[in-house]
């Protein structure tokens, strides 16, 4: 039996977001190497700030200064970092309650090990040398009865960008392994319900429809029909090609449900439903088990589709 194919997979962007007074306060605050907190309606001093009273939900003006040393509250010890925590040795998540503060706040501390932890303990901030506004600017806590170091000077901050990633290995499920392989050797593998005969490009394990294994491969052309599309005017990071240009959904010849994809090789004005289209293939070095192999499709030159031939694929 062929093992199923898989494959690393990255996926990652940076999350941008503005910020309001009550946040832009605490991380201005952490990049003065500063700690914040808030006082809510029942008096309590709530690190980090909340914008809204927990209570009334009323929004919260009273910002308070605490210490950067508190007591350890609980924790966790970590034995075997992953990538992107705060250190890459043991360590121990805890949660800490800044002296002046009623909450407690969670960020990673320095011990040595784990009988070197325990709860009740003190500790202090350790800042990081060079601070940005973020949360990150406290690099650890570290075991300690010494007072915090004293503030500095730094500009506001207003934004604040969030590296989001995800490494995982996906392994190809039955329906998809075919797939895969075909498209590696220049072929379109869809699916086929047994019981409705709808064939799905890209294949579903199940029919939508019927609720069925979709048991059956069917090999499809490259070549289709364009249902309905869009003309996309406006940039965003990342894009391949400057704007405009047209996204459109194909119809494979023999399948019964359309994909989206690039089309180019035509001015988008001209651009119809109905038009005939045919894949462009990167070079053949260049394949792998993806959709990219297909660069984009173009026009074939075909004579337009009726309208009826597509109109229960829209």
């Amino acid at each position: 039996m062929t093992k199923p194919l898989s494959a690393p997979l990255d996926v990652g962007f940076d999350y941008t977001r503005s910020l309001g007074p009550t946040l832009g306060r605490f991380l201005t605050d952490l990049r003065r190497r500063k700690v914040t907190g808030i006082r809510g309606s029942d008096g309590r001093v709530h690190v980090p700030p909340l914008e809204y009273d927990p209570v009334t939900a009323e929004r919260l003006t009273e910002f308070v200064d605490v210490a950067s040393t508190g007591v350890v509250r609980g924790w966790s010890w970590i034995p075997e970092p992953l990538e992107g925590q705060p250190l890459d040795r043991p360590f121990a998540w805890a949660l800490i309650q800044l002296d002046g503060a009623d909450t407690s706040l969670l960020h990673a501390v320095d011990a040595g090990s784990p009988e070197q932890m325990s709860t009740g303990a003190r500790v202090r901030v350790r800042w990081r040398a060079e601070r940005v506004g973020a949360i990150t600017d406290i690099e650890c806590f570290e075991l300690s009865d010494s007072p915090g170091d004293p503030a500095v000077e730094a500009d506001e901050v207003s934004m604040v960008i969030t590296p989001v990633n995800l490494h995982y290995t996906h392994s190809a499920s039955p329906t998809e392994d075919p797939f895969l392989r075909g498209l590696m050797e220049g072929r379109l593998i869809a699916q086929r319900c047994p019981a409705c005969t709808k064939v799905y490009f890209p294949p579903r394990p199940a029919c939508p429809t019927d609720g069925v294994p979709t048991t059956d491969q069917v090999e499809l052309s490259d070549r289709g029909t364009i249902t309905t599309f869009c003309v996309v005017n406006v940039p965003f990071l990342g894009q391949r090609i400057p704007p405009p240009y047209v996204s459109a959904y194909v119809l494979l010849d023999g399948a019964d449900i359309p994909f989206l994809h690039l089309l180019l090789g035509i001015a988008p004005e001209d651009v119809r439903m109905g038009m005939r289209v045919q894949a462009v293939w990167k070079p053949r070095e260049e394949w792998g088990p993806t959709m990219q192999n297909i660069d984009h499709f173009k026009p074939s030159g075909e004579p337009d589709a009726p309208f009826d031939s597509y109109s229960q694929h829209l």
